[in-house]
């Protein structure tokens, strides 16, 4: 894995968790929250859809696209309902 390789992982990632969060409503962090949080609903989400026998939809250099973006809603939803609900107002 090159450093170009890298920085395309963590874009990509950082993209899918912010997706992740917009999806659940709920937001807490910033930029690096994004990114792990892209990387745990990859994780995630490619457990799941092992676990359920579901194919790979689509990848970009071996990270899981959709399966990071359901992935990460779902962490996200799970843990704004252990600490508490709060959705991101426009004001």
């Amino acid at each position: 894995m090159t450093i170009l390789d890298f920085v395309l992982l963590i874009i990509i990632a950082a993209i899918c968790g912010s997706l992740g969060m917009a999806i659940s409503g709920y937001s807490r962090g910033g930029c690096l929250m994004a990114i792990a949080v892209g990387f745990i609903g990859a994780l995630l989400g490619t457990w799941l859809s092992r676990a359920m026998s579901l194919p790979e939809l689509l990848t970009v250099e071996g990270f899981p696209v959709v399966w990071s973006i359901i992935g990460a809603a779902l962490f996200v939803a799970v843990i704004s309902l252990l600490t508490g609900w709060r959705r991101n107002e426009v004001k």
